[in-house]
């Protein structure tokens, strides 16, 4: 019988040393390294995880470049727009999809929606993690079940790969990595060999059998997916299910993607019936209320290619306890200081002792510079308590300076908000070169300073 090998790796790259080290080479991260068995007196390689799934044994050649023929990739169209939009146009066959979020945001009810509403396809979801009961009982809050779906609690690749052959499936399901294992590696299932061994099994699978395999991965505290970061190398497409779980509002945003954009995002709705696409974010992220308030301003932000508008809070108040707090949430904290400091400096403010506290409506987080502009008119009209009228937008990027900069897709964020109802939108006047004001209704203000805003909002 062979000797039981074993080898040490890093939880955070997945590098492989045959000694513990305190720091990794790699990442240069401390105490990050385990060990772990890489090798037993039991048969090794794919093939005696992986039965023998195609009879194919063409002998694959290199191939000129110039000589590859480039044809449309054909995919699997589910009637979830939102999931098609994210995947650049629905799921490849062949690839492997990497799906990762917090416990309890949403993800394997994502995945059943998704696989419980294909026509015409058979689908094997693996559940590692939930009984057939509770496989069923979200199937009936979700919607009808399709005959095609089958479900099939089991970790053990082998039994896993067996029921492939025997089914056939059109889509696989692993819900998820970490609760998964092979019997080739002697460690417990979630360890870095065995994520790592069986997402290759899988991946191998998918290119051998042309069947799309669509993984759930866990996230640790530090928000990344767990497991080594070798995970995310492997498969095609990683994206990430974010949202709060106080707010019913998820976002699907991809984060690498081999067939397509990684700048796209899907929204959806948390209801009691399952996950609701949004077609128009704009639609959850505006608060319909009956009187008006000041600090407040809407902002015409882009994610990815699409454009909609955003409510952005803001609260400027006597610092009454000592030092004076800046809080900001949905939005980036160091930038809200520098454009408090912009506002002191450029157009006369005095924030030095006051409280300042930013929100982002919504729950969600926004990184788009061109949000700039309606956070500084929120802080604005908070710190004059004087209302900005609810039919204006905001779109522009400050700089230290006080300048107003232009933003990219301006003509998109004004269709927007003109589609929206807004009657006037605050733009850069940089961005008049590249917008053409006559194939617009709504009114368009471009400006070039701060103190140009303030002066025309509070005329």
């Amino acid at each position: 019988m062979a000797k039981t090998k074993s080898a040490f790796f890093c939880k955070n790259c997945g590098s492989e040393s045959p000694k513990w080290v305190g720091r990794c080479p790699a990442c240069q991260e401390w105490n990050t390294f385990v060990e772990e068995v890489v090798a037993t007196g039991k048969e090794s390689g794919w093939k005696a995880a992986i039965p023998k799934l195609s009879n194919k044994t063409e002998k694959v050649l290199p191939v000129k470049l110039v000589d590859i023929i480039k044809t449309d990739t054909f995919r699997i169209i589910t009637p979830d727009e939102e999931f098609n939009r994210v995947l650049g146009g629905g799921i490849v066959p062949g690839s492997i999809t990497l799906i990762g979020g917090e416990p309890g945001i949403g993800k394997s009810t994502l995945l059943l929606q998704v696989a419980l509403k294909l026509p015409h396809t058979k689908i094997l979801y693996v559940t590692g993690e939930e009984s057939l009961e509770q496989i069923k009982m979200r199937a009936d809050r979700i919607s009808n079940a399709s005959s095609e779906c089958y479900i099939f609690p089991e970790t053990n690749t082998q039994k896993i790969f067996e029921q492939i052959k025997h089914l056939e499936p059109d889509l696989l399901v692993i819900d998820s990595i970490q609760t998964v294992f092979t019997e080739l590696i002697d460690s417990t299932p979630g360890s870095i060999s065995q994520i790592r061994e069986c997402a290759g099994q899988f991946q191998r699978l998918a290119k051998e059998t042309n069947i799309p395999v669509m993984l759930v991965g866990h996230i640790n505290k530090e928000g990344e997916i767990a497991g080594p970061k070798l995970l995310e190398h492997i498969v095609d497409t990683v994206l990430q299910f974010e949202g709060d779980r106080n707010y019913i509002y998820r976002i699907l945003r991809c984060i690498k993607n081999r067939f397509g954009s990684t700048s796209e995002i899907g929204v959806y709705e948390m209801e009691g019936n399952g996950l609701r696409p949004v077609s128009n974010p704009s639609e959850i992220l505006l608060t319909q209320r009956d009187e008006a308030l000041s600090g407040i301003a809407i902002g015409a932000t882009m994610e990815g290619m699409r454009p909609f508008m955003i409510e952005t809070q803001a609260l400027v108040s006597n610092a009454v306890y000592g030092n004076p707090q800046r809080s900001a949430t949905g939005f980036d904290g160091r930038r809200m200081n520098m454009l408090l400091a912009v506002l002191e400096k450029r157009a006369g403010f005095n924030l030095g002792n006051k409280d300042v506290f930013l929100n982002i409506a919504g729950g969600i987080k926004v990184t788009d510079p061109a949000i700039d502009l309606a956070v500084i008119a929120a802080l604005m009209s908070s710190y004059e308590d004087e209302v900005i009228n609810t039919k204006i937008a905001f779109a522009g990027e400050v700089g230290l300076s006080g300048e107003i900069r232009a933003v990219n897709r301006i003509e998109q964020r004004i269709s927007e908000a003109e589609k929206l109802g807004f009657e006037k939108i605050f733009i850069s006047k940089y961005n008049k070169q590249s917008v053409d004001f006559k194939r617009f209704k709504i009114k368009i203000a471009s400006v070039s300073k701060v103190l140009e805003v303030h002066q025309q909002i509070f005329k």
